[in-house]
């Protein structure tokens, strides 16, 4: 299957629902007015783009059409596609600027944390880098022993301690084996708890020293690992770690098993944190760099199909 289909195919349940419920109101309204507007708005809420979001695309919407006195209800659903496309765009691409760079990734457990790292991984070493995972996230049990079996899967280097151990002193090890090897990218699977802010914080900040010490001036990302099944939770959580841990990207898991996609949208322009990747199955290649106009051509169900 082609890359754009595969995007199209995991979005699927998205598309159906919100794009097939925006369609069904244009047609249902013969003109353009404020009716159509508030219609369209409670649309977009009940497809998981969130209050505040919908609120900005049809106030967006409301002014395009008045500028470009538009009539039509077809160029309604362009002129919502050109705002989605606009909101979802922007820098996208991992920061791997230095060797190494370094990757920190967080989630509650439960999102696909640990598989998204081996896919990452998997992805990146198809693009020609040298990985290596560092299982830090030490109290989770079975963490380190799922991440090995990713480790093997994806072909690339695992530093892992014993359970329970210190997650930075994995990251001190990992970093130095990373520059002994030649290392391109340390992805290091971190914090799964977001139950104590003040502990996560500690644990990241221990971590960051580390780092700052072993690999100075090193590119470095934190990226925050969220299931899209779980629709406005997804986003909550996204708010909750940026005050708690500061994040520089978002994945976005099993987005083939929902119908809740529009949250992408939601996260995108409420917390202005880029979207990274999204997950589109469940095979290791499933794991895509997310593409705002790949995604709103498979959501509107136009594009070509590759």
């Amino acid at each position: 299957m082609g890359f754009f289909s595969k995007i199209a195919e995991g979005l699927k349940k998205t598309k159906d629902s919100l794009m097939g419920k925006i369609d069904q109101v244009l047609t249902s309204f013969g003109k353009v007015d404020e009716e159509l507007f508030e219609e369209l708005e409670e649309t977009l809420i009940m497809a998981d783009v969130g209050t505040v979001t919908a609120t900005r695309i049809c106030e967006e919407l409301r002014k395009r059409v008045k500028a470009g006195a538009v009539t039509d209800v077809n160029e309604v659903r362009s002129l919502l596609k050109e705002i989605i496309a606009e909101m979802l765009s922007g820098d996208s691409e991992l920061n791997l600027s230095t060797q190494p760079a370094i990757i920190l990734v967080i989630g509650v457990n439960g999102v696909g944390k640990t598989t998204t790292i081996g896919k990452m991984a998997n992805n990146l070493r198809q693009d020609g880098k040298k990985v290596l995972l560092a299982a830090a996230d030490t109290f989770r049990a079975a963490a380190i022993e799922q991440l090995e079996i990713w480790a093997d899967r994806a072909q690339v280097d695992l530093i892992k301690h014993g359970e329970g151990s210190d997650p930075a002193a994995v990251v001190f090890d990992a970093v130095n084996a990373g520059k002994a090897r030649g290392a391109d990218v340390i992805i290091c699977d971190t914090a799964g708890r977001l139950h104590n802010k003040k502990n996560l914080m500690n644990e990241l900040a221990k971590i960051s020293r580390v780092i700052d010490k072993e690999a100075p001036g090193c590119a470095r990302e934190t990226l925050l690992v969220l299931d899209a099944t779980t629709g406005q939770n997804a986003l909550n959580q996204a708010k909750l770690f940026k005050e708690a841990a500061g994040l520089d990207g978002i994945i976005l898991t099993k987005l083939d098993g929902t119908a809740r996609g529009g949250v992408v949208i939601g996260i995108k322009e409420e917390l202005n944190i880029p979207i990274k990747y999204i997950g589109v199955g469940e095979q290791i290649d499933d794991l895509r760099p997310f593409n705002s106009k790949e995604f709103v051509d498979a959501l509107f169900g136009e594009g070509e199909l590759k």
